[in-house]
């Protein structure tokens, strides 16, 4: 067996020979058996929230910077990856929050959120500048998906006058669901005459939760308001001549999609709005995508109840003829049942092995066709940043972290439209947690995609296969605690899947 050669470069992660590992558990063959095919892939995303109205009016060298490391599929010289190159962006619309101050009841100022339309009536298209320059900086990269997703209803529709809600009750009343469809179709409109075509828009946001404790702009829904709030607003996309899709509902657990659980009215949202005998039908709708959203916070621990809330909900899905589901939000959130903790910021290799297990249970299991990350940067002690930086709204240095790198071996590489293939390891279809694969096949069939991760304390000694027929990879990339997203060499039909670490493998051309 013949070891990878790591690619030095003296950017970005120290260089550092690669060094063969001392001990190792196993010997396995990576089998993708191509006539098992399942879902394609529309998109892997992170959204703006909320750091980027300031971050965008950062000194342009540091945003610069940091939206190549969002944005960017470019190579540098020695051929390392010098972004993820994210598929879709994610545009939080603003209630209104910050235009209220202290007044607004919440007290991070950075949840706040500015909005273009005004307490007269007016709209002003000067509003949220910062997120706007990530917007058409994602589109300078030709990310080639922009999602718009408002948090709250501006503040001068809402009851209560705020952008969150008083003892969990809706803060919308249904009189104003034309106006709030008209108000996100206008503002669909105001950022296509900046130059940005929006693809999505999702009106609510985790409807399951009270949001009544002004922690960040929110409102609860029930499943009849959401139909009422999409029908306004596909009848206001129609009239504004916009070809935007609705994304519903972002389910604020996945298992809300499939069970009512602990939320009457604001469960088993796939059949209240895809079966076309419920009362609240919206799948004919013109702008309704045939998809249904989720987040997958709390339901990520311990590994096998993830396994089985994601077969549930999969299973659920199946039952929709054409119906795919997006894991549309996700950060490390609570205790994990013990696995790790949401709390305390760490760069390193721990919680991108844990991000790394969750987009694996969600694209395999779940068979998720988009995954998108919550806070894209963070200036928070907390597991919800891809890159971090300081606490200040006018510049600051930035890190980035392992899990930003974690993504990128799927993003990066697996592109819209890639096809997920069934993966047999070693004959065994099931996986250990710790040792995990998928595949993924380029619409021409000209590539397949490995990506492999080993979170246990010893590498393991790989060979792939197609239909059982042995190949050669031409490309990997590992992220690990020493390296980012790092090239390798391969040398021979076998190599090592370092201990603690995130593989990338590409086969291609395909010649089998």
């Amino acid at each position: 067996m013949l070891i990878m050669v790591v690619v030095l470069s003296s950017c970005r992660s120290e260089s550092k020979q690669y060094r063969k590992e001392p001990k190792k558990s196993q010997s396995i063959m990576v089998d993708v058996q191509q006539d098992e095919t399942f879902q394609t892939i529309a998109h892997f995303g992170a959204s703006d929230a909320w750091s980027c109205q300031f971050v965008g009016q950062w000194p342009a060298p540091k945003k610069s910077a940091m939206a190549e490391l969002l944005f960017s599929r470019e190579v540098d010289q020695e051929g390392r990856p010098k972004g993820i190159g994210l598929s879709l962006w994610r545009f939080n619309i603003g209630a209104g929050s910050a235009g209220q101050g202290d007044e607004s009841g919440i007290r991070d100022e950075w949840r706040r959120a500015a909005s273009f339309l005004g307490p007269d009536g007016q709209y002003d298209w000067n509003k949220q500048a910062g997120q706007v320059w990530f917007a058409l900086a994602a589109q300078a990269y030709d990310v080639p998906h922009l999602l718009v997703f408002p948090n709250s209803p501006p503040v001068h529709m809402t009851k209560n006058g705020k952008a969150y809600a008083d003892d969990g009750i809706p803060n919308l009343d249904k009189e104003k669901y034309n106006a709030f469809g008209q108000y996100l179709a206008k503002v669909i409109k105001g950022l296509e005459g900046k130059g940005l075509k929006v693809d999505y828009v999702s009106p609510v946001n985790e409807p399951q939760w009270d949001w009544s404790d002004g922690g960040q702009e929110g409102t609860p829904f029930y499943n009849v308001d959401i139909a009422g709030i999409v029908k306004s607003l596909d009848a206001s996309l129609t009239a504004a001549g916009l070809s935007t899709k609705i994304d519903v509902a972002e389910a604020g657990k996945i298992n809300y999609l499939y069970e009512t659980a602990d939320k009457p009215g604001r469960g088993k949202q796939i059949e209240a709005f895809f079966d076309e005998d419920s009362e609240y039908f919206i799948g004919d709708l013109d702008h309704v995508g045939h998809a249904i959203s989720g987040h997958s916070y709390f339901t990520t621990s311990p590994h096998h109840a993830a396994v089985e809330q994601r077969q549930n909900l999969h299973r659920t899905v199946s039952k929709i003829a054409g119906m795919t589901y997006w894991m549309s939000e996700y950060c490390i959130l609570g205790d994990n049942g013990g696995e790790i903790e949401g709390n305390g910021r760490d760069l390193g290799i721990d919680p991108a092995l844990y991000m790394a297990r969750v987009i694996h249970d969600d694209l395999t299991v779940a068979n998720a066709s988009a995954w998108h990350w919550w806070l894209a940067i963070s200036p928070y002690d907390y597991k919800d940043g891809l890159i971090y930086i300081d606490y200040d709204q006018q510049d600051g240095d930035f890190h980035e972290s392992k899990m930003l790198w974690a993504l990128g071996n799927y993003s990066r590489f697996i592109r819209p439209n890639y096809q997920r293939k069934g993966v047999v390891i070693s004959g065994n279809e099931e996986q250990a947690s710790h040792l995990l694969a998928s595949a993924f096949s380029s619409p021409a069939q000209d590539e397949m995609v490995y990506v492999l991760v080993n979170s246990g304390p010893e590498a393991v000694a790989a060979g792939l296969a197609v239909d059982g027929k042995a190949v050669m990879a031409q490309q990997a990339f590992i992220t690990s605690k020493d390296f980012d997203l790092m090239p390798m060499a391969l040398e021979g039909d076998t190599f090592d899947i370092p201990a603690r670490s995130i593989l990338t493998v590409i086969v291609k051309p395909l010649d089998y």
